[in-house]
């Protein structure tokens, strides 16, 4: 049967019995009301006239109007004659009232009327009995063939709410199960209904479906076997390591560059949990502790240094997830991971070389600098010979460009120093003090030329912080430096050391010029880097190598800026 069909039939055999069960009611309702209405109607009045005639009767003697009250309530109850034997007790009441009329004396023809109009009530009580019985007996009926509708219609509608649903839920429910199985590309899955009902018809366009879409993956699994061969020998013909896992950290490919790296065998690496293999291997233990715990990812460097074949390399590690958008779905599944070893050996060797040669020329150029500085002293000595004004402005020129040149080699000195982690840190207790001031006085002649004042504020309680002297001076010499250069004529600069908490010191320069736009403040510490638009000299270096002392002392540097109002570079050491 048809589900439609089903639905129709169940729903309407349940409004047809609702019909009968109102018809049925409203057909005894009437009835009840029609047995009360000729009990009110037929016998209750009568029992009214008779009381009154019985009053009016009483006060024949004594009230004139009494006579008139009697003859209209026989009057009356003579046209309300409804029971059998009513109509002649009504007549003698009228026989025996018209000789009372004759005789008013007589007592004996009230006592001959009382009897009749007792006669008359108890004729009409009689009829109230049976009547009142026929009405029970409605009532009687009208309650068992209602409860029996009822019961009928409740118990269509009980096997309508037990089987109706099931019939069309269930149904859906396997459909959907089989459906979901067809997602995951069980193709062989099929749904069997019975009947020749909607979903009978829905069964086999789902099965032919489904036939059609195994047909379909077997028809594609040659093409897949070799799209998957060519997809492993292009990973291991990879230069880089390459290690792939899935969701559940199964090994599911490794190259051959990861196997020479690690010195396992690819049965030892394939098909196993990675974090089995890293319990024998301490480099897949290194690989992988970011991802046993992402917690730690932060503090990982991604630079290693690994033996290979008695040779020193370096390589760089990425970890990518892959994560993939099913077909009809919204949100991306994550399928696995991929982890990549890049060796950068050959460029970490020109990286040396090139921070060897800058060391080299660095040193070089810093004998004859100091040379043509001294030579430059020699003529500026009045001893050795006075100049004109003319050689004097060369002189002054050959000066500044000896100066600029002496400061560019000492900072990719530094730099060098840096990168090849020669550079010592004296790090001790520190008089505060003692450091702004060797500051402030190393760079009052350049805020004299540009007439700038230099304020200092060290909070009281401070007298000593945990840093390398020299270190610390050149950073906090370098950003009051550069804070001079760049602040307008005849304005302040501002030197602030406070105590942030309690092992932690704030060294912080504030100065009055343009300020630093927003698209470069996470720029200024980058080596070479230059604002666009400055006209100050320089190399770009000396905030990057701030940064490095810096955070080689186990402090932070940073820098606020606000165009129009100038900036302020802050570092902290520790108390």
């Amino acid at each position: 049967m048809k589900i439609k069909t089903k639905l129709n039939a169940g729903v309407g055999l349940l409004f047809f019995m609702i019909i009968i069960l109102s018809v049925v009611g409203g057909w005894f309702i009437y009835q009840l009301k029609k047995d009360t209405q000729n009990i009110l109607v037929a016998n209750y009045n009568t029992l009214q006239y008779s009381r009154n005639m019985l009053l009016s009767l009483e006060e024949i003697d004594s009230q004139p109007f009494a006579v008139k009250e009697f003859q209209k309530n026989l009057k009356l109850q003579s046209r309300n004659i409804t029971e059998s034997g009513e109509k002649e007790v009504t007549q003698n009441i009228i026989s025996h009232f018209s000789e009372l009329n004759e005789n008013p004396k007589n007592q004996n023809l009230k006592s001959v009327i009382r009897k009749d109009i007792a006669e008359l009530m108890q004729l009409n009580m009689n009829a109230i009995q049976i009547k009142s019985g026929i009405a029970n007996t409605t009532a009687e009926s009208a309650i068992a063939v209602i409860s029996i509708a009822g019961t009928l219609c409740f118990l269509i509608a009980f096997i309508l709410m037990i089987n109706l649903p099931s019939n069309i839920a269930n149904p859906i429910r396997e459909l959907t199960l089989s459906i979901h199985q067809i997602a995951q590309q069980n193709y062989k899955e099929r749904v069997q209904f019975e009947g020749n009902s909607e979903f009978g018809e829905l069964a086999k366009s789902f099965n032919t479906m489904a036939e059609k879409l195994q047909e379909y993956s077997e028809s594609r699994i040659d093409k897949i076997l070799k799209g998957k061969k060519r997809i492993e020998t292009l990973i291991d013909n990879m230069h880089d390591a390459v290690i792939g896992i899935d969701e559940n950290r199964k090994v599911l490919f490794v190259n051959d560059e990861a196997l020479k790296i690690s010195g396992l065998k690819k049965e030892q690496f394939v098909g196993k949990q990675i974090q089995d293999v890293a319990v024998r291997n301490d480099l897949v233990r290194d690989l992988i502790r970011e991802i046993i715990d992402p917690e730690i990812q932060k503090n990982i460097d991604n630079l290693l240094k690994i033996f290979v074949e008695g040779k020193e390399n370096y390589f760089e590690k990425e970890i990518v997830d892959i994560n993939v958008l099913p077909t009809g779905e919204d949100s991306k599944r994550f399928i696995g991971q991929v982890i990549m070893l890049r060796n950068i050996t050959p460029f970490k060797e020109l990286d040396l070389a090139k921070t060897h040669f800058m060391g080299t020329v660095s040193h070089e150029f810093k004998t004859p600098i100091s040379s043509i500085q001294m030579g430059v002293q020699l003529l500026e000595n009045i001893r050795i010979g006075e100049l004109n004004d003319e050689q004097q402005k060369l002189v002054s020129g050959i000066k500044d460009d000896t100066f600029r040149l002496l400061k560019i080699t000492g900072e990719l000195l530094n730099l060098t120093q840096l990168e090849t982690g020669v550079v010592q840190l004296n790090i001790k207790p520190t008089d505060i003090h003692e450091m702004v001031e060797s500051v402030i006085a190393g760079n009052q002649s350049l805020a004299d030329h540009k007439q700038i004042t230099i304020k200092s504020h060290i909070d009281t309680d401070l007298q000593l912080v945990n840093a390398d002297y020299e270190k610390t001076s050149w950073v906090l010499s370098n950003i009051l430096s550069n804070a001079i250069r760049y602040s307008y004529e005849n304005s302040e600069v501002e030197v602030k050391i406070v105590k942030d908490n309690e092992d932690e010191i704030v060294f912080s320069v504030k100065d009055h010029g343009y300020g630093i736009e927003d698209q470069y403040l996470d720029k200024v510490f980058t080596r070479y880097f230059r604002i666009p638009g400055t006209k100050a000299e320089g190399t770009g270096l000396g905030l990057s190598i701030s940064k490095e002392f810096i955070e080689a002392q186990g402090g932070k540097i940073s820098v606020r800026s606000e165009i129009g109002s100038g900036s302020t570079f802050y570092f902290s050491l520790k108390a």
